[in-house]
């Protein structure tokens, strides 16, 4: 299919233009975590290092970073888990209720974050009566983190070659025999990338961890929250933006070149 000359155009300006408006204010923080003006003067008066050096020196900080990791983990291992069940269960048996329970499974990511928020904290707090801890927050995270891994094993399975697992079942192989040596090997990039996809979504998530964690946990994000508006802090609070964004793109890349991969 082409395209006028006149209409690339246009097509080109509005998606640089949106580019601009989504990727400006991420350079700006970038520009601003090396400012040396505690009250982010526009333009820079001057560069410094020491708000990277108070940033990776404080305890706090860290000690958000490495919940943040934690629970990113522990929610892409669960996610892991259930979204490749789920893949298989859905592409390879039909059921009642097949395409209800295929909707249900994407809802959560597609709800706004502040409903499946107060849905899971009034489910934690009222019906289950538990108290909120960090085991709440990997809950939650694994419910909207199975989505992407299991977008990316039904897409795979979709192209896997069946008769290579109706052979292995015909030669005497068990089921987890024939999941071992003939699917996995066959999904393991799509595994790969969605658990990829999964940790980066966990590792930034801000409005459901702020609905499900308990008192003393907090994450990466959290910690951004409750520092924007300390005097003195803006400056170490753009240092740790900076850090999120480059921590949550290096799973994302990956998981492109799986997914691309994959898609071969």
């Amino acid at each position: 299919m082409r395209i006028s000359r006149s209409a690339a155009l246009v097509l080109g300006v509005i998606s640089s233009a949106v580019m601009a408006a989504v990727y400006l204010p991420l350079v700006i923080v970038l520009i601003n975590s090396f400012n040396n003006s505690m009250n982010m003067d526009w333009p820079p008066p001057g560069f410094t290092l020491d708000w990277w050096v108070k940033a990776f020196g404080s305890g706090g900080l860290m000690a958000a970073l490495g919940t943040s990791v934690l629970i990113a983990i522990c929610a892409s291992v669960v996610a892991l888990i259930l979204g490749t069940l789920l893949a298989l269960a859905l592409s390879r048996y039909k059921f009642f209720g097949q395409e209800s329970i295929g909707l249900m499974v994407i809802l959560p990511i597609a709800l706004p974050g502040i409903v499946t928020g107060l849905a899971l904290n009034n489910a934690f707090r009222t019906v289950l009566g538990m108290q909120l801890s960090m085991a709440t927050v990997i809950i939650a995270h694994a419910t909207f983190c199975i989505v992407t891994v299991y977008n990316n094993v039904l897409a795979r399975l979709s192209r896997a070659n069946r008769n290579l697992e109706d052979a292995s079942a015909d030669l005497g192989a068990g089921v987890f025999t024939t999941f071992r040596l003939i699917t996995l090997p066959q999904i393991g990039s799509a595994l790969v990338a969605g658990g990829l996809l999964a940790f980066a979504l966990s590792f930034d998530e801000i409005i459901v961890t702020t609905f499900t964690a308990g008192s003393g946990v907090e994450t990466l994000p959290i910690w951004i929250l409750n520092n924007m508006f300390r005097p003195g802090k803006a400056p170490v609070v753009d240092v740790v933006a900076v850090t999120t964004v480059l921590i949550s793109v290096v799973p994302l890349y990956f998981a492109q070149r799986f997914t691309r991969e994959t898609a071969k």
